[in-house]
């Protein structure tokens, strides 16, 4: 994280940043000043580790999703009183459900139907009729094992086929047929929500990355590996005990529970967010997928295959995503027609013209097609991904700009990004790009302990952490 520390008001400022690249360096001492290291920060509280044991949120190991206490933390540091809440990008709910707990109402967004699925789950659970969700489980635990084997296995993407022992795939199989017939819907959706919980475990893969690792008993033809991630669990006993640790959760919520209204709407928030109304949210808190090449249709595809998505669907899903793998297309000319329907063009020309017109990015891109014709980028769609990510990004924050009310706040969680040994400031472009759209700055917290880079970069280029950071704007 290169640049040394001041003290500031208890927290620590960073104090230089040698980059050696002209524009990227004017934005830093634009912005030095708000800069600030946060030593309340730690990955733990930042990241999903925080709620790994809690209840509800220990139900799914989801590690791009940030943590409960740091919402309540935001909260707390903004002294704001409870109002709405917008997360555009909403994961399994973790803003929604720590914000409700404080009396909050909100309104999420989530493309990944996984995911969303997480989020009604989690939401719906404070609702649900404890004494049916206790009669279900228990009609599952003597009716599952006598259901006739399902026709088939699972309708499988090519990436994950052969992901299961023939033994669990065959019971997952019938376990989608069981949840079809449950006929009350808040308890449908937690048995699904519960059987995509412990699919992972029950496989051959374990989430890596941008990437699912392959276990060497998979035998899957190509994927040659050594790795062994050690017992792989028999999906009957592991569904058994999510269904009852889900039990126990709800149960233990009691009169506790979150009665406050919020709730999770499914589909791109660069699709959605323009058909929200002007200044109708008090604070936007949310963490986009960083630009870091993380393909989430891959990571999650024994989720997306367990819900019934094919082959064209997940390939669908992976191009509406905010462009961030290689393998985005540009979104140019859908972005056009979304704001012809909503009838708001000029809002996406100022977008244009705001992405276009910092010269810290198009320093970044330069350097970037210099590397790519070099040979040194490691796959030549890395430029326009990164072109892709910024302007739809600029996009993003101009709608969350929009639909905050004067004064409201917009946090966000996000990573800086280095390719060919190339940094791209993400703090400092997006901080520009909200700071034209009517919004202030005021702080960039700044976590304590960076984030090193690749392997493969360290070798030629040498270790330096990269600042991950939590983002603080207001609209003035």
């Amino acid at each position: 994280m290169n640049g040394s520390m001041e003290a500031v008001d208890g927290n620590v400022k960073l104090a230089g940043w040698f980059s050696g690249a002209g524009e990227r360096d004017k934005l830093y001492e634009r912005f030095a000043e708000r800069l600030i290291v946060n030593p309340d920060l730690r990955r733990s509280l930042v990241t999903y580790q925080a709620d790994k044991t809690k209840p509800i949120y220990r139900w799914l190991k989801y590690k791009e999703a940030f943590s409960s206490p740091l919402v309540e933390y935001v909260l707390a540091r903004l002294h704001m009183k409870p109002g709405r809440l917008l997360d555009p990008f909403a994961g399994t709910g973790t803003a929604l459900l720590a914000s409700g707990s404080l009396g909050w109402t909100g309104l999420g967004i989530e493309i990944s139907p996984a995911a969303t699925l997480a989020a009604e789950a989690r939401i719906g659970a404070a609702n649900v009729d404890h004494q049916e969700l206790s009669r279900s489980i228990s009609r599952f635990s003597s009716e599952f094992p006598q259901m006739p084997a399902a026709e088939g296995g699972l309708p499988h993407v090519p990436i994950t086929r052969m992901a299961f022992p023939p033994q669990n795939e065959q019971a997952i199989a019938r376990y989608r047929e069981y949840c079809l017939g449950l006929p009350n819907h808040g308890i449908r959706v937690l048995f699904r929500f519960a059987g995509l919980c412990v699919l992972e475990d029950c496989s051959y893969t374990k989430k890596d990355g941008q990437f699912l690792r392959w276990d060497r008993r998979a035998r899957k033809p190509g994927c040659g590996t050594r790795f062994e991630k050690g017992p792989i669990a028999d999906f009957s006993t592991a569904i058994t005990e999510k269904l009852q640790q889900i039990e126990d959760d709800v149960l233990a919520m009691g009169s506790a529970a979150n009665g406050h209204e919020v709730t999770v709407q499914e589909g791109s928030c660069l699709e959605l967010l323009p058909l929200l109304d002007g200044d109708a949210f008090d604070v936007v808190m949310t963490s986009p997928p960083y630009c870091n090449r993380y393909d989430y249709t891959r990571t999650y595809a024994l989720e997306l295959v367990y819900l019934g998505l094919t082959d064209d669907d997940v390939k669908a899903l992976r191009q509406s995503m905010l462009s961030c793998t290689v393998e985005n297309h540009d979104k140019m000319a859908w972005l056009q027609g979304v704001y012809e329907s909503a009838g708001r063009p000029e809002q996406l020309q100022q977008a244009i013209a705001t992405c276009h017109g910092n010269a810290a990015l198009k320093e970044a891109l330069l350097a970037l097609e210099r590397a790519r014709g070099a040979n040194r980028l490691n796959n030549p769609r890395i430029v326009p991904m990164v072109r892709g990510y910024f302007l739809e990004m600029c996009v993003a924050i101009g709608e969350m700009a929009r639909v905050v009310r004067p004064d409201g706040y917009i946090v966000m969680v996000n990573d800086n990004v280095r390719y060919a040994g190339e940094e791209i400031p993400v703090d400092l472009i997006l901080s520009a790009f909200a700071e034209e759209f009517g919004l202030q700055a005021e702080k960039i917290w700044v976590l304590p302990r960076g984030k090193g880079n690749s392997s493969q970069q360290m070798g030629t280029h040498g270790r330096a952490e990269l600042r991950k950071c939590v983002y603080v704007w207001r609209k003035v």
